[in-house]
């Protein structure tokens, strides 16, 4: 029988051993074995927490969205105008978001929602919190129109540089990447060009 207050620790675990699994195989194909097995429980275990794999891969997917949303709420808290796009930008090229497990991890839910209804929900309510939290920023400096044309041009590019990413080898070079954003952003009417910082593109 589990131990009393043991349950949200091997949830936990199962969940982190289920990035870093997605992260080596670069596929949702791993086995609930093996992700067990990284997390140091029995598979009936696993299975009595989080039911079939499946359930596990959504619960993986929604434990990446709630970081990715806790990062974004601190770093916006006190951010106005521009500042706030630009935490955006730095957020997801993060120290805790851009790396290789994660990385891997995205792109495999990525191609895994052309075909999961459930995943394909949550990749929506992904795109729609960066749209959001984009245009919290942008209207505040330029009409909305342009706002929602700048918001998308980032979000892409963000969702570029994450496929770029997971398809080369090497560690990720977040400062490329949000230098490369950056340089979009100083485009739009309202960019704010000469931050004092040199432009690095080496993606």
């Amino acid at each position: 029988m589990p131990k009393v207050g043991m349950e949200p620790l091997r949830k936990r675990a199962l969940i982190n051993a289920a990035i870093h699994a997605i992260g080596e195989h670069g596929t949702l194909d791993v086995t609930m074995s093996d992700i067990a097995g990284r997390a140091g429980v029995s598979t009936a275990l696993a299975h009595h927490y989080f039911g079939a794999k499946e359930d596990l891969l959504l619960a993986t997917m929604w434990h990446i969205l709630a970081e990715l949303g806790a990062d974004a709420r601190r770093a916006l808290k006190n951010a106005r105008g521009l500042d706030r796009v630009r935490a955006v930008i730095a957020v997801n090229f993060s120290e805790s978001q851009f790396r290789p497990e994660i990385i891997a991890a995205w792109l495999a839910f990525y191609v895994a929602a052309q075909r999961s209804p459930e995943l394909r929900r949550l990749l929506r309510v992904y795109a729609r919190r960066l749209h959001s939290n984009l245009m919290s920023g942008l209207t505040a400096v330029m009409g909305r129109d342009e706002a929602t044309q700048t918001a998308e041009g980032i979000a892409a590019l963000i969702d570029g540089l994450y496929i770029r990413r997971a398809l080369k080898d090497g560690p990720p070079d977040a400062a490329s990447a949000i230098a490369l954003v950056e340089d979009y952003l100083d485009t739009r009417p309202a960019g704010r060009p000469g931050r004092g910082q040199p432009r690095i593109r080496t993606l």
